[in-house]
């Protein structure tokens, strides 16, 4: 067994329910609504982007089921890591978590770029332009070399994070409440300009493209693995955190089918712009200024999906160094902030590289696998513990295990069968050079061995 399944009081308790949905929704509806969905229906599903995302939400749900008993078990930080970690072992819970840092970190350059696209869409629309070399990552249109305003954005959020918790959660719940109102204004607005010729021909790319849609759509709706991140810094870890997942989980899913249904609704997805498509769209039916008011909303909503992933990943590195299997250096917060500055600053420099030269398409299908497959270790974990540990306490127990555990898992393998073979080998390469690392460093520096002899 691990360490301890206790918080240590390493972190400020100051977050309460409400700041811990917050959070969660900040990752869960982002980039999935102002760029991914636009992007899935114009390269991959077209119409078919509605069962695209009501595939990834079914998989999700019953992935987010079993991440809310864990939640409810274990409340450390760490999310997968910890719930791995305790689950099935060091070894199973250092790939998972070697798995997150990558995942995370690609996640933040990916909403990141997503941001960049409307900060783009307003400069032009008042009337400045950044120079050509600075518009994109290099692939992503004539004469681009970096995507300027997605990396000064990573490096803002790092340093945000460094602040402190209470002060950045209040930041990010009062950007949430702002992201949600105009999410509702988009979908009502828009509603009044969907045109049903826009729905068919439905599967313009055939009815496989749905699944590999779901796929790529996956990325949006996965947020409160990121929240489950920072159960540390909740004032009561074991009650508040599922509770919170279930309900932003709920809240997203609503918001992610509606806007689906609008913005294929509104537009041809032959016609969608990648880059900003609500603006673009409300600009095609002669609302130019709402569609500048919702690039504005959607630079400011946006990033709190950045920054939810963004504290996932900090949050992640501080665990595995505590518990030895990464440099100690990682493992200590600031002595004021009572924040790990150390894992935030190399994050937000790896981020905000990633997020300069890589394409969004790119950069998001790096993050699924890895995603896909901590899902599938933490509903292995939920079987194991109710075997093992029948008699534990659990604030939340998943409903029919293993039925939903085992539908968890089935849509992952299903999902990540439908990635293309260049992120299974970036995936693969990152866990060789992880499975070195622990061989190397992890296995004799950890705090479980080192209790264990």
């Amino acid at each position: 067994m691990p360490v301890t399944t206790e918080d240590t009081g390493d972190f400020k308790k100051s977050m309460g329910l409400w700041q811990l949905v917050a959070l969660s929704l900040g990752g869960l509806v982002g980039a999935g609504v102002f760029s991914l969905a636009g992007v899935v229906a114009n390269e991959v599903s077209g119409p078919a982007v509605l069962i695209s995302f009501l595939i990834a939400i079914i998989a999700s749900g019953a992935a987010g089921l079993c991440y809310a008993e864990f939640a409810g078990m274990v409340p450390k930080a760490g999310s997968a890591y910890t719930y791995s970690y305790v689950a099935l072992g060091e070894i199973i819970g250092f790939m998972i978590g070697w798995d997150l840092l990558l995942e995370y970190t690609a996640i933040v350059s990916v909403v990141a770029i997503a941001v960049s696209g409307y900060l783009n869409y307003i400069t032009h629309y008042i009337g400045f332009d950044l120079p050509t070399w600075a518009l994109g990552a290099p692939g992503t249109g004539a004469g681009h070399k970096v995507d300027l305003f997605a990396m000064v954005l990573c490096l803002l959020l790092a340093f945000l994070l460094s602040r402190g918790t209470r002060e950045s959660a209040r930041v990010q719940t009062g950007l949430v409440i702002l992201k949600m109102v105009i999410v509702a204004v988009v979908v009502i607005a828009g509603a009044f300009h969907i045109k049903a010729g826009n729905y068919t021909p439905f599967f313009p790319f055939g009815v496989g493209s749905a699944v590999s849609g779901a796929a790529l759509a996956f990325f949006a709706v996965y947020g409160y693995d990121a929240m489950s991140a920072a159960a540390e810094e909740s004032k009561d870890g074991k009650k508040l955190l599922p509770k919170a997942i279930l309900i932003s989980l709920g809240i997203a899913s609503v918001v992610y089918l509606l806007v689906c249904l609008v913005i294929v609704g509104m537009v041809n997805y032959t016609e969608i712009t990648v880059a900003s498509p609500f603006s673009s769209a409300f600009d095609t039916v002669g609302m130019g200024i709402l569609g500048l008011v919702i690039a504005v909303g959607a630079v400011v909503g946006v990033t709190t999906s950045a920054f939810a992933n963004m504290l996932a990943v900090t949050r992640v590195g501080f665990a595995m160094s505590r518990d030895g299997l990464l440099p100690s250096y990682f493992g200590k917060n600031s002595a004021r902030r009572k924040v790990p500055t150390r894992v935030i600053w190399p994050v937000g420099i790896l981020s905000a590289v990633i997020a300069g030269f890589l394409p969004i398409r790119e950069a998001a299908e790096l993050t699924n696998v890895g995603i896909l497959m901590a899902f599938i270790v933490v509903a292995v974990g939920v079987m194991q513990l109710r075997r093992t540990r029948p008699d534990a306490e659990r604030a939340f127990r998943t409903p029919w295990v293993p039925v939903v555990p085992l539908i968890g898992i089935g849509f992952s393998l299903w999902l990540i069968s439908h990635l293309d073979v260049v992120t299974w080998l970036r995936f693969i390469a990152w866990l060789l050079l992880g499975l070195a690392l622990y061989v190397g460093f992890g296995y004799r520096n950890s705090k479980l061995n080192e209790t264990a002899s």
